[in-house]
This record gives structure tokens, C-alpha cells and sequence, in this order.
């Protein structure tokens, strides 16, 4: 088989016979029926060359195909060339990869589904360009809403830019994930309008004028269960009343999320899909192409979400731009034969067209280099996107069902995912990399401070009073800008300020970890600022706080401080980190692997399928032996009923290829959340490069099928 994709200066085919028998262009009999026109436009969903641009030649006499009877008179000579040699190396290789991934035997039954759908599609499609029309216009009114200034700068206002860009940099530094979403409540059911009440659907009810302002053209009613009155949901599409409301479900979410990308600067469009769901995509410049965004799901850049999770019967995936209009379907879709079937609105030649146009009309008051641009941008995208249609789905990425919205809503939707509990784990969990070394440094760095402590002989109550001194520093520096943080401390002259001062120089490790430097001024002041990249402080902040609060919990449970003190839980030192973690399950992306590893309470490894047996592995950095003296487990921040009850702790000196029990405990009761429980190695002097965690039961799971762990903390002899 000989196929390639002709570049911008060469738009024609040439039709010749083919020096083999290739099962992909044997066309035959079948195909002399085939209209010419379904032929053109499978030309280009093999080329990307629309059909109005293509020009298609018999090899023999250069004879233009013009009609079906041409065609037929050429069926058996069918080749696909390009007619440019200038391009045939590079698209050679791109040939050689999509034979790499789907061998003609299969691209063949691939196509001759799509040859099947394309005539059914002729006989099941009306001429009638109206109704698509209809469907696409009001959201090319839509999308340019998002341009007016006004409603970028009321969108502006909304966000608290510093915030969520440390955040950002935080989760990049971590290599993790975090998403942020553009509206405070996803709405089932609406709460009544008069007393607060749970609310039931009764219908729909007809757009007040001051709703249909804001493009509310659908109202649903719902009726109280308590008082019985009646409460509105108007659908609003202006994103600018979206930002007063904040509530709605995904066609609102996408709305909003939308705006705040155009008002950020982000090239975005907003992607309609016809069975009934929105979402948005973004243009990457550092990747060079379009982005998936699903902002009510939290999930990025994974297209395939909706038709191997939610298993959606997909047929037209409409992305709106100022610039432009698309269809999109195939970067959703592995199954196009299967999609082509079910769009049945109006024959693709002509789709195509009315696409072509609202493009010519959005683009028509651009310079022309504005448009070769956007024109070059358009032939990459749908060039990347027909490779990726013919390439080979990995069945070991399991993709969840849908996450928001109620479960009766979900099910009656069949957007529930073939999993029970519209969980995104899969069994085969990257191993992941955990970025903890602040952690570890943390925790040693508090061993000058309870040294200090032990030395002048402090008072429990005294002791505390310093350390909570320190904590208002870590608020101050906390609420101050990220990329400025800096405070100052006063000094005084008694009490455990006076104390605190002294006491400088044991904190400096502290604030070494927090990427921080302490230094005194002429008027006697003591101002700490940033010493390094203010992401590093962002990182360790709250780990500090969790550590510190430990540690002042620690010390009043002592009957007092005195160098009996200097040990393990208070001291938590060689504390393990930096290796890889791999697991049987994890939550995605908000309970992975390494949030076990991580330090802090505001993140928990969750194994959606781990109440009845589960398991964590970490692995040491370059396989360093370590001789493993205590752990410590921490409860999450809620659902008591997925805390681990019962476990073994196994070691492995050969990097997990076999393993030694180090500990089991049974019938182990967290009694609150986020509480830390310390266990020690009775069994000591096994030197390990690996360890395992065998969770066997949860602590009910009965109506639970779920395990999550704050933090897991490993302790090796120094």
C-alpha cells in the first residue's frame, strides 16, 4: 500500500495500478456504486484534503475523475500517490507508523465499514443543510461572547490569579495534578428557592424575559419536598450571568471555564457534543496542538474519556473558536466506522462545507497572514488527528465512567462507566517518582529545636508557647504574595518571644527547608524572606505546618522534656524518601500513589478497589539498602470505614523479586482523622531496597469498597 498526504502546494491524486494486490484500495464492484462524492470524502478522511480541493486523476491518460462513470471505469486501477515527490520520504514515514500500528488487513475491514456507513449515510441524510445549521449558529454567537471585554474583565475579577499560579507551579513541581474548577456548585436538583429544602423535577417551564437576557431559552421546574413551591433553573449560556449564579452542570461549567481561558489569554474553543455533553480545548504552544479539557470532570487531555469510559455512542463533536468552527469527532473516537454510522443529519460533503463557510465568514476581516496561519494550524491538526484515529488504542489504560452528577442521573445517562463505582483505577498504575526530599528534611531539621529544649531544660507549656510562636511566622509568610513572601519578628525582652529569639539559631535548619532566610536589621528586627525559587517554600509550607502541629501534639502527651525525649515518634529522623512508588489501584488524579508519600493532609492515596485486599510498593533510590526500624500511618481526612484494620509490612533485599515479613498487625482502629499511628520493626537487621504494604481488609466493607491512607512514613536506622 502506497499512501501519503500531499503538502499545501500539492492537492491532487493520481490513480494508478497498484504494483500489488493491496486490500485497502481494491475497490471493485462495491465501489462502482459508490457515489463519487462519498468516494472524495473518503479520500479525505484517509488524506485530510477536503473533498472541494481534491483533484483526482486515471494514471493512464492524466483523464480528470469527474463523476461516477469515470470512476468506474477506473475501480481496478486505484492507487493513492502523491503526485509531489518532494514529500513522499516524510510521508512514507508517516505510512510506516500507521502500518506499525494497524496492519491492511484490519485498516481494510476499517474502511470498508466506513464505505458501508457512507452510503447509508446517503440514503439516511437529508440535503437539507437547515437543521445542522441551526445546531452550530447559536454557538458560534456564543463563543464571541467570550471576547467582549467586559465580560473578560468581570471574569478577571472572579479569580485569584496568584493563588491558583502557585498552585499550578506547585503541581508541575510535584508532577502531579491539580484541578481547578471555574464554577463553586455542579446542580442536580436545585435546593428551594423558599425554604432550602430538596427539590424534585416537575418539568419544564417557559423563559421569564429577564432570563432570556442572559440566554435562558430552558427553564426546568422543580417541586419543593417540604412547602411544595415551585423553584426555576434557568440554563443560562452568558457566561457573564454564569459568574453571578456559579451553578449549573457541564454546558455551564464548559461555558465559564471557557471564558476564563480566553480572558487568560488561551487560545480555546469550546467543544459541543451532539449527545449531549461540553467541553473545552486549549491550544498548547509548547506541544503544538490541541488540548482535551473537561473542566466539571477535572480531566485533561485524554479524549478518549467519553467513548472507552462513560461509553458513549459519539456522532458529531462541534469545536467553536472565534476563528473558526470544526468538527472535532475523530480525536474523540477510535471507532469512526461506528460514529460515521450514526450521522445521519446531513451527508459530510456537505457538513464540510457549511464548516468551510463559517470559517470564511469568522476569518473574512483577518490580514491574509493571519489566515495562512490559521489555515497552516487547521492542515497539522486534521493531519494529526486522522494518525491518530488509525493508531491502536492501549487496552491497559482503563478510563473511568462519569464522575459528576448524581449516580441515578449518571445511570439513567449510561454515561456510568463499566465500573460499579465510576472509578478511574486501573490495576497497572504507573510507577511514580516521589518528590518528598523537603519532607525528610523537615522532619530532621526539628531535632536542633527539641535539643535545644532538652538543653535549658524547658517547660512543656514553655516549649509549646515557642513553637506556636513560630507557627503565626509560618501563618504571616503563608498569607503574604508567593513570589515575595517575607515577615519580620520584633525583638522583646522576656517571656517566650524573648525565648523564641534566642532560639534563632536552632531554627535556622527549619527555615533552610522552607527555602528561607533569617537575618537581623539595624532597628533590631528579624526579617525572614525567600532564599531560593519561591515554588520550593509553596511546596514545604503546609508540610511544615502538619509536622510542626505533630510535634507540639507530641510534647504535651510528655510527662516532661528530658533527653529521653530525643527519640523516635517525637524525633522523626531517617525518614526514607525520593524512591518510586507503584501500587494495585489509585484514585485519578486526586488519590495517586506518591499523595501517600507527599507530607501533608490535604492529599490521601484512595485504591477505589482496595477495602477487601490491596497493595503499595515503594522502592528505594538506586536501590540503596536500608534496614527499616519504625513506620507511621496516618488516617484521612474522612470516611472512617476505608482505614486500613489489617496488614503485613514485607521487605525485599532483590528490588521486590521476593520478600521477608517485617511486620502484621491486625485489628488496628483509627480513632480520628488524620491521626498518626507509630509501629516499630521487631524483627530488625534485614537490609531492603524495596518494601511492600499488604492491606487485607478495611475497617467495614461491608457497603465500602474503597482503602485510603493519609501518609505512609518509613523510618530507617542511621
Amino acid at each position: 500500500m502506497s499512501t501519503t498526504t500531499p503538502t499545501t502546494a500539492s492537492r491532487s491524486l493520481s490513480l494508478s495500478k497498484p504494483p500489488f494486490d493491496c486490500p485497502v484500495f481494491s475497490l471493485k464492484a462495491s465501489l462502482i456504486a459508490l457515489r463519487f462524492q462519498v468516494f472524495k470524502f473518503q479520500v479525505f478522511s484517509l488524506t485530510s484534503i477536503p473533498p472541494e480541493e481534491q483533484k483526482i486523476f486515471g494514471s493512464d491518460d492524466d483523464r480528470l475523475v469527474s463523476d461516477d462513470s469515470d470512476l468506474a471505469s477506473i475501480c481496478d486501477r486505484l492507487r493513492l500517490v502523491s503526485v509531489t515527490d518532494e514529500v513522499k520520504q516524510e510521508d512514507n514515514s508517516v505510512d510506516q507508523n500507521v502500518e506499525l500500528a494497524m496492519s491492511d488487513e484490519e485498516l481494510a475491514r476499517m474502511l470498508q465499514a466506513e464505505e458501508e456507513a457512507l452510503v447509508f449515510q446517503q440514503f439516511a441524510a437529508s440535503e437539507d443543510r437547515s437543521q445542522m445549521e441551526a445546531r452550530i449558529r447559536p454557538y458560534v454567537d456564543q463563543v464571541l461572547m467570550y471576547e467582549d471585554p467586559n465580560r473578560q474583565d468581570a471574569a478577571r475579577n472572579t479569580v485569584p490569579v496568584e493563588k491558583l499560579e502557585e498552585k499550578a507551579l506547585v503541581a508541575l513541581a510535584k508532577v502531579s495534578i491539580e484541578a481547578s474548577r471555574a464554577i463553586e456548585g455542579w446542580v442536580n436538583a436545585p435546593s428551594c428557592d423558599s425554604c432550602g429544602s430538596e427539590t424534585v423535577g416537575s418539568g419544564m417551564g417557559t423563559a421569564l424575559s429577564s432570563e432570556t437576557l442572559y440566554g435562558a431559552s430552558r427553564v426546568e421546574l422543580y417541586r419543593c419536598t417540604i412547602c411544595s413551591r415551585t423553584t426555576r433553573f434557568p440554563r443560562y449560556n452568558d457566561p457573564l450571568k454564569l459568574l453571578e449564579t456559579r451553578r449549573g452542570r457541564c454546558g455551564e461549567w464548559a461555558n465559564c471555564f471557557t471564558l476564563y481561558c480566553r480572558t487568560f489569554g488561551y487560545e480555546s474553543r469550546l467543544v459541543l457534543d451532539f449527545t449531549d455533553h461540553v467541553w473545552t480545548e486549549c491550544f498548547s504552544p509548547s506541544l503544538g496542538r490541541w488540548m482535551h479539557l473537561d473542566p466539571c470532570e477535572g480531566i485533561y487531555d485524554n479524549p478518549l474519556l467519553y467513548e472507552k469510559g462513560w461509553k458513549k455512542k459519539l456522532d458529531y463533536a462541534i469545536a467553536f473558536a472565534k476563528d473558526g468552527v470544526y468538527d472535532v469527532t475523530k480525536r474523540y473516537t477510535r471507532k469512526w466506522h461506528e460514529v460515521l454510522s450514526r450521522r445521519t443529519i446531513t451527508p459530510e460533503p456537505i457538513l464540510s462545507t457549511i464548516l468551510s463557510n463559517i470559517r470564511r465568514e469568522l476569518r473574512q476581516n483577518l490580514t491574509s497572514q493571519v489566515i495562512a496561519t490559521l489555515e497552516e494550524r487547521d492542515r497539522n491538526e486534521a493531519a494529526a488527528i486522522e494518525r491518530d484515529l488509525h493508531s491502536k488504542d492501549d487496552a491497559s489504560i482503563s478510563l473511568p465512567g462519569r464522575q459528576s452528577g448524581a449516580k441515578e442521573w449518571r445511570i439513567s445517562r449510561s454515561e456510568f462507566g463499566s465500573d460499579e463505582i465510576c472509578s478511574p483505577s486501573s490495576s497497572s498504575c504507573p510507577v511514580r517518582k516521589c518528590v518528598d526530599e523537603h519532607v525528610t528534611k523537615i522532619y530532621n531539621a526539628f531535632f536542633p529545636v527539641i535539643s535545644h529544649f532538652v538543653e535549658k531544660s524547658c517547660s512543656k507549656s514553655r516549649a509549646v508557647e515557642v513553637l506556636q510562636i513560630f507557627r503565626r511566622i509560618l501563618v504571616d509568610l503563608k498569607n503574604s504574595p508567593f513570589r515575595g513572601r517575607k515577615t519580620s519578628i520584633n525583638s522583646v525582652s522576656n517571656g517566650a518571644q524573648y525565648v523564641f529569639h534566642q532560639m534563632l539559631p536552632s531554627f535556622s535548619q527549619l527555615f533552610d527547608a522552607l527555602s528561607l532566610k533569617c537575618e537581623s536589621n539595624a532597628n533590631g528586627k528579624v526579617d525572614i524572606y525567600l532564599a531560593d525559587d519561591p515554588v520550593k517554600t509553596s511546596i514545604a509550607l503546609p508540610v511544615l505546618f502538619h509536622a510542626l502541629d505533630d510535634v507540639m501534639h507530641n510534647v504535651n502527651v510528655l510527662y516532661n522534656i528530658n533527653k529521653d525525649s530525643l527519640s523516635w515518634p517525637l524525633l522523626k529522623l531517617n525518614r526514607i524518601c525520593s524512591g518510586l512508588a507503584l501500587a494495585s489501584g489509585e484514585e485519578f488524579p486526586f488519590g495517586i500513589i506518591t499523595s501517600a508519600f507527599d507530607g501533608t493532609r490535604l492529599s490521601k492515596w484512595e485504591e477505589p478497589n482496595g477495602a477487601r485486599g490491596c497493595w503499595i510498593i515503594y522502592k528505594v533510590l538506586d536501590n540503596k539498602m536500608h534496614e527499616l526500624v519504625a513506620y507511621e500511618l496516618m488516617s484521612a481526612n474522612d470516611v472512617p470505614e476505608r482505614d486500613p484494620k489489617d496488614w503485613v509490612l514485607e521487605g525485599s533485599d532483590d528490588g521486590g523479586s521476593s520478600w521477608r515479613v517485617l511486620d502484621k498487625q491486625n485489628s488496628q482502629m483509627f480513632k480520628n482523622r488524620f491521626e498518626r499511628r507509630a509501629y516499630k520493626i521487631a524483627s530488625v537487621g534485614f537490609l531492603a531496597n524495596a518494601f511492600r504494604f499488604r492491606f487485607l481488609a478495611v475497617l467495614d466493607a461491608r457497603e465500602n469498597n474503597r482503602l485510603q491512607l493519609g501518609s505512609i512514613d518509613l523510618y530507617a536506622r542511621s
